[in-house]
């Protein structure tokens, strides 16, 4: 009996190991790729990002031939990473957004000559799918589904939205983790415009990023993570979960994305930490500037390891390369995450330069790199070396370090060394460096030291790195965004759809209910006549925001026109926008409102779901915004201006003939500039400004959905142009 509950025991203890590892990412289920002929500790990656292959912009392949290829294979990375919009989908006009199969025959062959001529292996390439590649495609596997068919993941049979791959190198292990959050019916654009994780997703990337969280050996493990969407245009799961919670929770070194393209700015990134306290209602919909609050330093001079990690991440958006021509090299050094971004709109690149330590600064720095220089103050380090990578395709001649001190004012060299390289029987990569005394740096201001690499080749061809400010301390220097840069990052547009719907909604109804009111109620208190009377007496602004009440007041008097506003305004939030084909033309016609777009469910034939959500928002917003909300403005300002014309003609008929020559001539111009009605005619120019703003809508709506207007969205096409027709001849005459 003794002898069998022996042999029990091993088994017992595989059981319980089994039980406590993730369900959904076994030990024999992960990947791990050993990296050899690098240099210790150190692997490094490429990414690309925003293809956009189409058979309208042959350029776009043909660069990527030209150029991509020659620098993998002068980089060798360990993995190739491709975050999205691999294809174009969209029309020679950019109004029709469907899958176009010629696009991704375009890609296939041009990732197949990238393959053949960097000589990498097709294994280490990861094609993520982006809102471009799930135009128009009802489902996965569908016959539209051409990235299940063309991609190098399907090709490899990479199964699920959740991908992973570890490298391990001198006994750190590097876990990568990519994942797609494509919407799982694909809407046609330009309502595809967010991701949309699940529940079950959240849950597999949360184990996929803890799935050595439970190894006895402990090794150090550094977590990438890398998607198509920025968490600015992330949704919320079904159940409010955010891809955001998960990955503070496993403290990232970085988020890999992109989708937003250079246009909006170079410094598309952004900084996250959990603070301490509950963040405030604000931080769920914007967040200022790059860095999320101040760093924190409740663990600086904890040196125990049982001190509390600090769950923080950076997210790091990339360039594209269907405008930008953009690749990234990544690289991490001893934990220390670092990447350089090539432009190759100037041509190809012979030497390529990734500073690994010190880190930028500004880009790179994390909260914890305070308690790395406070734990290793007393001892040698990683700390004691300026390191980086040099890729290149000729020999190297000479590789040099300088830093400046900009406290004088101007940038003075302070430091400037010949770099050595590490020497290696087999290496992939050139690591240079330098022992210093990195103490002689420790200074309070993040910005203070800037650090600088230059290299030359034995053509004689010289290459520097961009400056970049470093701090030993560990702080963070602050960068601004600029005002769009903060539009596409800073604010969460997932979260700020519905609250700036209804706030767009109560606007509206305030100006239409609110002046109806006041006129029913104070009756002749609200009118020009009134506002001429005491406009005297009042101060500047008094008088404008009189002016600005009267003038609703005059609107609600025209009771017919008044009236078909209220009645548009309710229309768009009861009824049905529009029909069309939100997905492919041979499917079902549906309809959409501001809660999305009413499809029938995958399971049942009875289930409705709304798809769409918050994606509806680049339709709903901006007819609200920019064509309701300026009618309603306009039609008041004629009504006003009609009101001040009869004030103006009355006073004129009770006067005589003879008056007209005994005026002054400011007088004349007056009455001369009222006889014009000029206002009225630049109010005309205004409205049609708005109808060439409404025209375009209609017109995109018309090509994206292929829907007739007549049939399929009549009050949303003609009344806003038909209304404005019939309020210009309503305010015409007296």
């Amino acid at each position: 009996m003794e002898t069998r509950g022996k042999r029990l025991l091993p088994v017992l203890l595989l059981l319980i190991a089994a039980a406590a590892a993730p369900s959904a990412m076994s030990r024999d289920e992960r990947e791990v790729v050993k990296v050899s002929g690098a240099p210790d500790g150190v692997v490094w990656v490429a990414q690309l990002s925003d293809l956009h292959f189409s058979v309208h912009h042959p350029e776009r392949a043909y660069d990527f031939r030209r150029y991509v290829g020659p620098a993998l294979a002068m980089v060798n990375p360990d993995l190739v990473l491709i975050t999205g919009d691999l294809t174009d989908g969209k029309s020679k006009d950019l109004l029709t957004m469907k899958q176009n199969e010629v696009d991704w025959v375009e890609y296939e062959s041009t990732m197949k000559e990238i393959i053949e001529s960097s000589k990498l292996p097709r294994r280490i390439f990861y094609d993520l799918r982006g809102n471009h590649d799930s135009f128009g495609v009802p489902a996965s596997g569908d016959d539209y589904d051409f990235y299940n068919k063309y991609s190098i993941n399907a090709k490899l049979r990479r199964q699920g939205r959740v991908q992973s791959i570890t490298l391990e190198n001198s006994g750190r292990k590097h876990l990568f983790v990519g994942f797609d959050s494509t919407m799982e019916f694909g809407l046609r654009g330009p309502t595809n415009l967010f991701g949309h994780p699940t529940d079950k997703q959240v849950i597999e990337l949360d184990q996929a990023l803890s799935q050595w969280d439970t190894d006895f050996d402990k090794v150090p493990v550094t977590k990438i993570a890398f998607g198509h969407f920025p968490l600015s245009f992330s949704a919320l799961t079904e159940s409010g979960k955010s891809i955001k919670d998960v990955f503070l929770k496993q403290s990232l070194a970085a988020y890999l994305c992109g989708h937003l393209h250079t246009r909006f700015g170079k410094n598309l990134k952004r900084y996250y930490h959990r603070a301490v306290q509950e963040p405030s209602l604000s931080e769920h919909y914007y967040q200022l500037n790059m860095h999320q609050g101040d760093a924190i330093q409740s663990n600086k001079e904890n040196c125990s390891e049982e001190a509390a990690h600090i769950e923080e991440f950076w997210e790091w958006e990339m360039g594209d390369w269907r405008k930008s021509r953009s690749l990234r090299v990544l690289a991490i050094d001893d934990g220390y995450v670092s990447y350089t971004d090539i432009d190759f709109r100037l041509g190809s690149k012979s030497i390529i330069i990734l500073p690994t330590f010190p880190l930028d600064s500004r880009f790179m720095q994390r909260a914890s790199a305070f308690r790395d220089f406070k734990c290793h103050v007393t001892g040698a380090s990683s700390f004691d070396t300026v390191r980086a990578l040099v890729f290149s395709k000729h020999e190297i001649v000479s590789v040099s370090v300088k830093i400046y001190d900009s406290r004088p004012g101007t940038l003075e060299v302070v430091f400037d060394s010949e770099m050595k390289r590490v020497d290696s029987n087999e290496t992939r990569g050139n690591m240079y460096l330098i022992p210093w005394n990195w103490r002689a740096f420790d200074d309070s201001s993040p910005s203070r030291y800037w650090l600088q690499i230059e290299v030359m080749d034995i053509t004689g061809d010289t290459s520097v790195s961009q400056l970049r400010p470093f701090s030993v301390n560990g702080l963070s220097a602050r960068v601004n965004w600029t005002w769009k840069e903060f539009f596409v990052m800073g604010i969460q547009w997932a979260s700020i759809y519905h609250p700036a719907l209804w706030c767009a909604f109560s606007l509206i109804f305030s100006l239409l209910l609110v002046p109806q009111i006041l006129a029913v109620v104070f009756k002749d208190q609200f009118t020009y006549k009134c506002l001429c009377t005491y406009g005297r007496q009042r101060t500047l602004l008094k008088s404008l925001v009189g002016g600005f009440i009267c003038s609703f007041v005059e609107l609600a008097r025209v009771i017919l026109v008044w009236l078909l506003l209220l009645l548009y305004a309710i229309y768009l939030v009861f009824i049905p926008w529009l029909f069309g084909h939100p997905i492919t033309e041979d499917g079902s016609l549906t309809y959409m409102t501001y809660k999305g777009w009413i499809l029938k469910g995958p399971n049942s034939s009875n289930e409705v779901v709304h798809a769409g959500i918050p994606d509806v928002m680049v339709i709903v917003l901006p007819h609200l915004c920019f064509v309701l909300l300026p009618t309603i403005v306009i039609l008041a300002a004629m009504a006003a201006e009609r009101a001040a014309y009869r004030e103006h003609y009355l006073s004129r008929s009770g006067k005589k003939k003879d008056d007209y020559y005994q005026k002054s001539r400011r007088q004349i111009e007056h009455e001369n500039f009222w006889n014009g009605r000029w206002i009225r005619k630049f109010l005309c120019v205004l409205c049609v400004v708005v109808l060439w703003k409404h025209w375009k809508l209609c017109r995109a709506l018309v090509k994206a959905y292929a829907m007739n207007p007549l049939l399929h969205a009549p009050v949303l096409f003609f009344f806003i142009p038909l209304l404005m027709v019939f309020a210009i001849y309503k305010t015409w005459s007296i």
